[in-house]
C-alpha cells in the first residue's frame, strides 16, 4: 500500500480520480489525474492543466532530479492541483520536493519502515533555513 507524506505526517492515498500516464492524456477527463516521468516533457501538459486534479511525478531513482525540474516548471506554467512524487524521493529530499511545488509525496512501505514518519516529519519545516528566502526577504 502506498503512504503519502505531507508536512502532517503519513497518511493513506485519499485521491478519488483516475491517474492515467501522459501516453492516454487524449482520455484525461475533469478530475482525473497523469502521471509523468523523467524523460517526459511536462509542457505537454500545458493545455490540459485546468482539468487535471493531480500530477505525479514518477522518480526512477534518488540521484535522478528531474522530477524536481518538472515540478517547478509545472508550477511556473499555472498548475495549482495537487502535485506528487512518487518513486525513490528520501526523506532527505522531502524540504526540496516541497520548495519547488511538490504537495505530497508518495512511497512504499519498504521506504516508510526504513525512514520513518519521524525522519520525514524533521524535514517539514522545510521553509525554514532557506537561503533562497532569506535572500528574497
Amino acid at each position: 500500500m502506498a503512504i503519502i507524506v505531507t508536512d502532517t505526517g503519513f497518511a493513506v492515498d485519499d485521491f478519488p480520480g483516475v491517474i492515467r500516464p501522459l501516453a492516454e492524456l487524449g482520455e484525461i477527463q475533469e478530475g482525473d489525474g497523469v502521471e509523468i516521468g523523467p524523460a517526459d516533457d511536462p509542457r505537454a501538459l500545458v493545455g490540459v492543466l485546468g482539468q487535471v486534479a493531480l500530477v505525479r511525478v514518477r522518480f526512477p531513482a534518488f540521484n535522478d532530479g528531474r522530477g524536481f525540474s518538472h515540478a517547478r516548471d509545472l508550477r511556473s506554467f499555472g498548475f495549482h492541483g495537487r502535485l506528487r512524487a512518487v518513486g525513490h524521493v528520501l526523506a532527505d529530499q522531502y524540504a526540496m520536493a516541497r520548495r519547488v511545488g511538490f504537495d505530497e509525496v508518495e512511497i512504499d512501505e519498504g521506504l516508510a519502515a526504513r525512514q520513518p514518519e519521524g525522519q520525514w516529519l524533521s524535514r517539514a519545516n522545510w521553509r525554514d533555513h532557506y537561503y533562497q528566502g532569506r535572500l528574497r526577504a
